[in-house]
């Protein structure tokens, strides 16, 4: 009797999902009621819509990840996107502002939203739109992470992101798997990055680059204090400053090797640092963290000053082990002291 529930098909039950379609009025983010906590959605591609829309698409049993098409009314252009929150004001929808330029449209004019599906992302192809993405140490990883803010990405959309208080434009270039949306969905799904050059970078010549390297070096002179000095001596360019003091050299002349050949003159090529110990020493200025241990410098007297013998403090005669015959005289300078102290033997035996 219950035969006529069997024969039904299996389909009758199953809620086919609905497409969504409406019309809104779209503004930029930075337009919105609290718009300074909304901030970091401009960095993203998502967007609000007020509260009926997720009444609506409850009802039509739209899948999840909520995913959109947008299409502006005036410019007819097309891009997709997510939704971040159910937020706004009827009748109204937010949008980051790379979005309001992609599509071409104004404050306040009309947008058709309609439900769509995009196949899971696999590849996807960006070109910077500045040489200052350049700068940025890792890039894979921070797409890493603020591609957490995207649910979708299409071809030739200009998206914004923010790294350290800077804000970076990136052109889509290509998306794999092809469809007819021209657009990925890059939530749960392993992304490969392909980068392109940067707008407005240029390739350097790096031939031009080796041989003006190669030319630095001919030219390059030897620096004369950094001959015959030590470490320390050149990390602070103790011979610049003993030259620095000195203007001319008292000491003049040619040097001659052994053999009696001339020695040939480097004058031209090296700088000549005469070092004289006359005059006041130069001041030595060291970084903090830096020592110069020197030697000390005793200069002989001259003879004006002259060898006064200074009085001697220490007074005295001395005296032999072995009694001498020339010291009987002070026999009883001996005997005299003897009742103070014991007399000393006259002979010490050292085996």
């Amino acid at each position: 009797m219950f035969s006529g529930f069997n024969s039904m098909p299996a389909t009758g039950f199953v809620n086919i999902p609905q497409v969504f379609e409406e019309f809104f009025r779209c503004y930029p983010i930075a337009m919105m009621n609290q718009a300074s906590s909304k901030e970091e959605a401009n960095y993203g591609g998502k967007i609000f819509l007020p509260p009926s829309a997720l009444n609506k698409l409850s009802m039509l049993n739209i899948r999840y990840p909520m995913l959109f098409q947008l299409t502006a009314n005036d410019s007819g252009k097309t891009t997709h996107g997510g939704v971040l929150e159910f937020i706004a004001e009827e009748g109204r929808v937010y949008l980051p502002q790379w979005m309001m330029e992609t599509l071409n449209t104004q404050p306040g004019a009309l947008l058709k939203i309609t439900s769509t599906d995009v196949p899971l992302g696999q590849f996807v192809k960006l070109e910077p739109q500045s040489v200052d993405f350049l700068d940025i140490s890792d890039p894979k990883a921070v797409l890493e992470n603020v591609l957490r803010n995207f649910s979708t990405l299409t071809i030739d959309d200009i998206i914004e992101i923010s790294y350290n208080n800077k804000t970076y434009k990136i052109k889509i270039l290509e998306v794999k798997p092809e469809s007819a949306s021209k657009s990925i969905c890059v939530i749960e799904t392993d992304l490969v990055t392909d980068f392109a050059p940067p707008v407005g970078y240029v390739e350097p010549d790096y031939k031009a680059l080796q041989k003006e390297q190669e030319e630095k070096k001919k030219n390059r002179k030897f620096d004369p204090s950094l001959v015959g000095q030590g470490s320390m001596s050149n990390r602070i360019n103790y011979a610049d400053i003993v030259s620095s003091s000195h203007e001319k050299s008292n000491f003049s002349g040619e040097g001659q090797k052994l053999s009696g050949k001339k020695i040939a003159d480097s004058s031209d090529d090296l700088k000549e640092i005469n070092i004289s110990l006359e005059g006041e020493p130069q001041r030595l200025d060291l970084p903090d963290g830096q020592l110069f241990f020197g030697f000390p410098l005793v200069l002989p007297k001259s003879e004006e000053e002259g060898d006064e013998p200074k009085e001697d403090s220490y007074k005295g005669e001395g005296q032999s082990l072995r009694k001498s015959n020339k010291r009987k005289g002070k026999k009883d300078h001996a005997a005299g002291k003897a009742t103070k102290s014991p007399r000393s033997p006259e002979v010490i035996e050292i085996d």
